[in-house]
């Protein structure tokens, strides 16, 4: 992963290193004369010419490495991302080629460049950013970077989870702008120059972050030996891996159409043949969805989950979709993604999001790249009418709340009763209940999705869900059932009553983190129910005695007790008034009791795979 970074700062195309510029050089390059680099790359003799051509390539690399020490420092004490004209790059560039000369280093490092303004700091680099402002500007006051890379970065472990964290605000801001260059430098000279509090002379920081080669200390001469062997060993693989990259680099910059040659035809057609044939679902052309999206440019950007950057896009027969690309790449991602299209491929119902589409292609710096294609939601998701009040024209009505609700458990229950073997979605929630023009709520993002096996209870390690929406049984012991989705769907209900979030802080003598059911439920036992009913701007009008049946339902269906909670055709024959609600239980102490914090706080730091908040199938809209 060090070596990823590495090429995806240094492969820093250049300038030429002519001497007639007046301009000063920012940069203070004296670090190349004290910094415990490995030089043997740039000064060994080589006796061949497929050797010396070998030696020339890994030198190059080292020196890219290197001259990031100077672009991180020359940040840390501008605020500015590169330098600021093709004068003052000359000027850095002559400074840092008689450094090198000083210890000895014959690889002229014009020899390791391939263009003229690299090193120039321009709009175009990243997302219109030049200076630490626009970072904040488009990466936010804070990222996961800011907690992760500001210390000693010294074990696999530090380096590895700043390194994850890299490439996650990375994803970010390439989404922002498709055609940024160097986002992956800007990210690194940003943690070595701005947020490791050691700076980029830190050896630790120099060789997680920057990748450069560090001096081995001196050893008896077996060990010289060995050392000598492992370092061509791994100089001649280094050597292949960078010229296969460049031609990748090559290739990518001569297809900047993202035309669809060249994909994963074994990992389409592994998809296709998972997928059952005759279901509606087209297999797009990433060129199609490319047109669509108008280069999945940052006009038609909707929104970010954890899981995937959704775009609007309008195809060719006018159509207008929501198009997911999958921002994780790891084999979990891929699984998720099949998993989504293989059972969503199944399914129609008026109240299960339709996928229109899949599309899969092969990216040689990110791997596979996976899209999901939608239907688009022009009113958003449930999250946006009952907690966002600066997107929301006006409050949900007390027909559209019991309409919803209806829906979401229609939805729910021919999942689970409609098709054999049933489905269980796992990640139910505000979010994932989006909202079509009529204001007919459709349940979305089958990613985490699960087959039962003949309806009986499962066991897993694999704990999926959302904080808050999870079911104790599950969360705490992997027991997955249909009443799991049960559970999730109740807080739905308490939620939608409310107004209030699953989780909201209290403050005062008992300030902590309360369980909306915990909280309903003592209004509920206080006598004092009205009190949970949101506001809808109709309190004369207002069905009391059906909201609160809503009310009490919702309840039930979120009991911490499996065997209390109803089947979601029962939860749906009680709603319709069709069966009788049964008393009310005691509910157990609520979750947020001390007696529970260190079972959850466990749970939560190693099962869960998504965090409250926006996912990604709630941006399939506006």
């Amino acid at each position: 992963m060090q070596f990823f970074f590495l090429l995806c700062v240094l492969i820093l195309p250049s300038l030429s290193l002519s001497t007639n510029s007046s301009s000063s050089c920012p940069i203070d390059f004296n670090y190349v004369n004290t910094f415990p680099w490995d030089t043997s790359a740039c000064t060994t003799t080589t006796t061949t010419t497929a050797a010396a051509a070998a030696a020339t390539q890994n030198c190059c690399q080292t020196l890219r490495s290197l001259i990031g020490i100077g672009l991180a420092n020359h940040l840390k004490k501008t605020s500015t991302f590169l330098l600021p004209n093709q004068q003052t790059s000359i000027s850095c560039l002559s400074d840092f080629q008689s450094h090198l000369s000083s210890v000895a280093v014959r690889q002229p490092f014009s020899d390791c460049l391939i263009t003229a303004t690299e090193f120039v700091a321009h709009p175009s680099n990243c997302a219109g950013i030049v200076t630490l402002s626009d970072w904040v500007d488009n990466a936010g006051p804070t990222t996961t970077l800011d907690s992760t890379c500001d210390e000693d970065l010294t074990g696999f472990l530090r380096c590895s989870s700043c390194l994850d964290a890299g490439m996650a605000v990375n994803s970010r801001l390439v989404s922002l702008s498709q055609n940024s260059t160097k986002c992956f430098t800007f990210t690194v000279l940003y943690v070595a120059g701005i947020v490791s509090s050691l700076g980029p002379e830190d050896i630790p920081t120099a060789d997680c972050i920057l990748g450069i080669p560090l001096l081995k200390p001196r050893s008896n001469k077996r060990s010289n030996k060995k050392t000598i062997i492992f370092a061509i060993s791994g100089a001649l693989v280094g050597v292949i891996i960078i010229i296969f990259l460049v031609v990748i680099l090559v290739y990518r910059k001569r297809h900047n159409n993202r035309k669809q040659t060249g994909f994963d035809r074994d990992y389409v057609r592994n998809v296709k043949a998972r997928v059952l044939p005759n279901t509606g679902a087209k297999w797009f052309r990433i060129s199609e969805l490319d047109l669509a999206t108008n280069g999945f440019s940052r006009e038609n950007f909707i929104g970010q989950g954890g899981f995937g950057i959704v775009y609007k896009g309008t195809l060719s027969d006018g159509t207008v979709v929501a198009v997911k690309k999958m921002t994780s790449f790891d084999i979990e991602a891929d699984n998720d993604f099949v998993n989504e299209a293989e059972i969503i491929s199944k399914i129609r119902h008026r109240n299960l999001l339709p996928l229109r589409g899949f599309c899969a292609t092969s990216d040689p710096m990110q791997g596979n790249e996976r899209y999901l294609v939608y239907d688009f939601m022009p009113n958003g998701s449930l999250h946006d009418h009952i907690f966002n009040k600066t997107t929301s024209n006006r409050r949900l009505s007390w027909p559209q709340r019991k309409s919803i609700i209806l829906d979401v458990a229609k939805g729910l229950s021919y999942l689970h009763n409609g098709i054999k073997p049933a489905i269980f979605h796992r990640d139910i929630k505000a979010t994932n209940i989006l909202l079509d023009s009529n204001m007919k709520a459709l349940v979305a993002d089958f990613g985490l999705a699960k087959q039962s096996r003949d309806g009986q209870s499962q066991m897993t390690t694999r704990v999926a869900g959302t904080y808050g929406y999870v079911a104790p049984e599950y969360a705490l012991y992997g027991q997955l059932t249909e009443k799991s989705d049960v559970y999730s769907f109740g807080i739905i209900v308490l939620e939608i009553m409310s107004g209030r979030k699953v989780l909201e802080e209290v403050k005062g003598g008992n300030s902590g983190t309360v369980l909306i059911a915990d909280w309903v439920w003592e209004m509920v036992r206080s006598g004092r129910i009205e009190e949970v009913f949101d506001s809808m701007g109709e309190d004369g009008t207002l069905p009391k005695g059906v909201m609160s049946r809503f009310v009490r339902i919702g309840l039930l269906c979120a009991h911490a007790m499996v065997a209390l909670r109803p089947t979601i055709w029962e939860a749906l024959k009680m709603l319709d008034g069709d069966i009788d609600i049964p008393r009310l239980a005691d509910r157990p102490l609520p979750l947020s009791h001390e007696s529970f914090r260190t079972s959850f706080n466990r749970s939560n730091m190693s099962l869960w795979s998504s965090s409250e908040g926006s996912g990604a199938s709630s941006s399939l809209n506006t």
